[in-house]
């Protein structure tokens, strides 16, 4: 297959373009200096000419407490980006799987979220990826959003670099531990990406395009993923950290707001589809195991 990938240099989209390298497809791999997705005019140019036969889009504008003080970028690239692009492929006819967030979700719900639960944003972030969303689904039939949560990768920003660099420099760490998730590692979704984008012609025949889930398992707090981070940190090298504290969320105001429950359900996604959800332990591993 010729897969597009849009934001090559993210976290989800390095590993998209290593692993589709990989797997022998011939990869067209675009990062800002390739394809500004806030410029209609140069979206529609490059779909039109790729010849490609599907696009992933796995960039955006992910810094979500700069979010509130940058709204116009955030919309631009999370909610303006998605819709030139979803407009291109519709006019070069070619399916479009994009990635969206936990943020759409408020966290207020004591369950894990399913596909159909309302979408109320806490801030800027939140919604200037439910409003892509919004738009790739009313742009492009063959669309397929996958949400995500808690994203750590070998490339890139995360909390998991933030967690070693702090515990290779203090004693002590001060963590959230009522607010709840799924860390997801950026290698499982582009493994998850790639075999949807392997089944094109399935999920046409199944009218299957529409949104999902996935997420790595199992449910933790910030403050446990933290305390894993460090506990298989050490097995590898000498740490000064000797303790990882509880906080509580108001013991660590944030410009934007955090939902407190972000644990999305997989069931849609695995039965449509037998793909299920991967321990996150075991890319931390991979994570560790690389270096970082």
């Amino acid at each position: 297959m010729r897969i597009i990938v849009i934001g090559a240099q993210g976290q989800v989209g390095w590993e998209l373009t290593r692993r589709a390298v990989a797997l022998g497809h011939d990869v067209l791999a675009w990062d800002l200096a390739e394809l500004d997705i806030t410029d209609a005019a140069a979206v529609d140019r490059e779909l039109a000419a790729s010849g490609g036969d599907v696009a992933i889009n796995a960039a955006a504008y992910t810094a979500v407490d700069r979010a509130e003080q940058e709204p116009a970028l955030a919309f631009a690239v999370n909610r303006d980006g998605p819709a030139h692009l979803a407009a291109a492929c519709a006019r070069s006819n070619i399916p479009l799987l994009h990635i969206s967030t936990d943020y759409v979700y408020d966290g207020a719900k004591i369950d894990p979220y399913v596909e159909d639960d309302p979408t109320t944003p806490l801030g800027v972030y939140g919604e200037s990826k439910l409003a892509g969303d919004e738009a790739v689904g009313r742009l492009l039939p063959r669309h397929l959003i996958l949400r995500v949560s808690w994203v750590f990768g070998i490339h890139g920003h995360n909390f998991v670099k933030t967690i070693l660099r702090l515990a290779r420099e203090r004693e002590e760490l001060r963590v959230v531990a009522d607010q709840y998730g799924c860390p997801t590692f950026a290698g499982d979704i582009a493994d998850t990406l790639l075999d949807l984008a392997g089944r094109i012609a399935e999920i046409d025949a199944r009218d299957a395009w529409g949104v999902y889930h996935y997420c790595g398992e199992p449910v933790t707090t910030w403050h446990g993923f933290a305390s894993a981070i460090v506990e298989l940190a050490r097995a590898r090298e000498s740490l000064p950290v000797k303790t990882v504290t509880t906080i509580t969320t108001t013991d660590y105001p944030t410009p934007a707001a955090r939902p407190v429950n972000s644990v999305l359900d997989c069931t849609k996604l695995a039965a449509r589809f037998g793909i299920r959800p991967r321990p996150w332990q075991a890319g931390l591993e991979a994570l560790l195991s690389s270096g970082a």
